[in-house]
Parts: structure tokens; C-alpha cells; sequence
């Protein structure tokens, strides 16, 4: 519960610090008045749970549709999920390990991490496109390292 409360003030102060977006005093009161209504009612944070966790298999299934590369290997790191690989630390936000096969002994990975305020801010669309572009852009960078 406390993790949720913590993401939701950080939600009130990303929208105070974006500089592009007008933050309205109705606004920042409204989310605080949803922090203050998680304090009084649990089965609140449950519902919002399993929200996020749709979402996430949303974007974990549409992520697994664009990417066929035979050379990456994706592995997905979820809380809470008894298929997250043991080699998860699945004590902090969900993530993707993307795992670049070059060689037997040469495999550079990268977590590409899927915060709590980007799944409830962005479609699972929109979270996919940038995980895939974050695929496509590091798998970039490897091969022009190889390459020299």
C-alpha cells in the first residue's frame, strides 16, 4: 500500500514540475484527495492493481507481436508473477530485459523499465512503441560498436 501511495505523490509532483502542462489547484487537490480516499479504502489500491497489471499484459502482448527478431532475446520481469524468470529482481517496477545475441559469449542486455506512472498516463500502445523503438535504437547501438 505504501508503494501505491508513494506513486500516486509522485504523480501530484510530476504534474507540478512538467513545465508544458497547467496545473490547475483543482487538479493537485483532486489527486490528493485520491491519496487521502487509498489511506481509507484498501480495496481501492487492489482495484487500481489490477488495472495497472491488464494494462501491463496489454503492452507485454503487443510488445511480443512486433518483435521477431531471432538475435534478441526479451525477457519480462514482473511482480507478483510466478512466470517472471528467477533472474528477476522483482522487488521494484516491472521490466523488459532485452538480451542482443551476438555471439555465445558476447550478449549485451538492457532493462528498458515500465513505471507505474507511464502505464497510467500513455496507452499500452503508445508504452509499446517505445519499448520496441528502445529494442530497435539499443540493438542500433551494439551493432554500431561491432562495426567500429
Amino acid at each position: 500500500m505504501e508503494r501505491e501511495i508513494k506513486v500516486r505523490l509522485e504523480e501530484v509532483v510530476a504534474l507540478l514540475n512538467d513545465t508544458e502542462e497547467t496545473v490547475m489547484e483543482n487538479e493537485i487537490k483532486e489527486k490528493l484527495e485520491k491519496i487521502l480516499a487509498l489511506l481509507n479504502d484498501p480495496k481501492e489500491i487492489e482495484l487500481d492493481k489490477k488495472k495497472l497489471h491488464d494494462r501491463l499484459t496489454q503492452v507485454l502482448e503487443l510488445v511480443n507481436n512486433a518483435m521477431v527478431d531471432p538475435d534478441i532475446e526479451i525477457e519480462y520481469c514482473i511482480p507478483d508473477e510466478k512466470e517472471s524468470s528467477s533472474s528477476c529482481d522483482i522487488h521494484i517496477d516491472p521490466y523488459i530485459l532485452v538480451t542482443y545475441v551476438i555471439s555465445e559469449y558476447n550478449k549485451p542486455t538492457r532493462k528498458i523499465r515500465l513505471r507505474d506512472t507511464a502505464l497510467r498516463r500513455n496507452t499500452p500502445e503508445s508504452i509499446a512503441n517505445q519499448v520496441t523503438f528502445s529494442i530497435e535504437e539499443f540493438k542500433g547501438e551494439i551493432d554500431s560498436v561491432q562495426m567500429g
